[in-house]
């Protein structure tokens, strides 16, 4: 659970608005592809979004949401 400054886990509600507005993202934003990256205490964390599956990965590694 996050807590009032915005640190921490997300909440329940977090959570399901940041999985619309990432569903938003990916209907309207890449065109191809869109490639991320944001720092966090842990260090960098990249993110790629695709049109297309990448070669060597099968549906079934990816997460539905």
């Amino acid at each position: 659970m996050s807590d009032s400054a915005g640190d921490g886990r997300l909440s329940p509600e977090e959570f399901q608005q940041m999985n619309a507005l990432l569903r938003r993202f990916c209907t309207h934003e890449p065109d191809q592809w869109e490639s991320i990256q944001t720092e966090t205490p842990h260090g960098p964390v990249y993110v790629m979004f695709s049109r297309m599956r990448l070669p060597g990965f099968e549906d079934h590694t990816f997460h539905p949401f």
